[in-house]
């Protein structure tokens, strides 16, 4: 994502990390200059746009609202694009502090994974308080992406994003158990897996990110399930999803088993790490 905001865009660069190697990494990469920052702080003071990414509702709080967070050296104006995927409430309550600060706050998570970002694919699901918020933040979403939706208020965004990744666990389950049932009763993957991609039983699990490695040869599964959404991730957003199915007193059927499941496979180091994909393995009783 920030390689294609560099190349793209025509504003001056600036990044923070925590991992300074990281940082020092991508400024070397060449192209435009980059200047970094040594703070969260010292970023905010230095640019008008801000475009952050963190796993967990505690990191954007921390970047956004810490001693050395953003807020402290926040501009007048500056818009702020967080495109975490973490808890709506969260989320809510930072955005109405940079705005309380005089900037503009849209949440925009992400939906993708690596191969989407890699190729500017990406689907942004926005919320934000006006139409001119959005706009703003539309232009630069679509230097990293492909589908930029405004989906309502403030935390429709989170709100669109949990609802997905819901779905996308119960379907990449059920692909594995599919895939390996399939297998167990003598049928090739490949062949098994074209019929489901023109069938009724087709999804993004089967047809993008099918779980059976050498079925897709771009697929996480390909590559030892590496380099993808990480198995330890998806039952964090399992968690998110359960807590707002609590809080607005909705069932969840499959999201509970779904929740269960990733629990159980994360208890394994080794697997929490790998592409979510990799629950066909553990179904199976096989290691990655």
């Amino acid at each position: 994502m920030a390689r294609h905001l560099r190349s793209k865009s025509k504003a001056p660069f600036v990044v923070y990390d925590l991992n300074r190697h990281a940082m020092e990494q991508f400024c070397a990469e060449g192209g435009k200059d980059v200047g970094m920052a040594s703070s969260p702080a010292e970023l905010a003071s230095r640019t008008s746009v801000i475009v952050t990414v963190l796993p967990e509702s505690a990191h954007v709080k921390e970047a956004y609202l810490g001693e050395s967070g953003i807020i402290r050296g926040l501009r007048q104006g500056t818009l702020c694009i967080d495109s975490s995927t973490i808890d709506t409430s969260v989320s809510i309550d930072v955005s109405r502090q940079i705005i309380a600060a005089g900037a503009r706050a849209v949440d925009a998570p992400i939906s993708g994974g690596i191969m989407g970002a890699k190729a500017a694919t990406l689907t942004f699901m926005v919320g934000s308080q006006t139409d001119g918020d959005f706009e703003q933040a539309r232009a630069h979403l679509l230097l990293m992406g492909k589908n930029v939706v405004r989906c309502g208020d403030l935390g429709a965004g989170q709100a669109a994003k949990i609802c997905n990744n819901l779905l996308l666990a119960i379907s990449m389950i059920g692909t594995a158990e599919a895939m390996n049932l399939g297998m167990r009763l003598g049928l090739d993957p490949k062949v098994l897996a074209s019929i489901v991609n023109t069938s009724s039983g087709r999804c993004w699990s089967s047809d993008t990110a099918n779980p059976v490695p050498e079925v897709i040869a771009t697929a996480p599964s390909t590559n030892n399930y590496n380099d993808g959404f990480k198995s330890r991730l998806m039952l964090k957003d399992l968690g998110l999803v359960s807590n707002a199915a609590k809080d607005s007193k909705t069932p969840l059927m499959l999201g509970a088993l779904a929740e269960n499941i990733y629990r159980h496979l994360s208890n394994d180091t080794a697997m929490a790490e790998k592409d979510f994909s990799v629950v066909y393995q553990w179904l199976a009783g096989k290691k990655p």
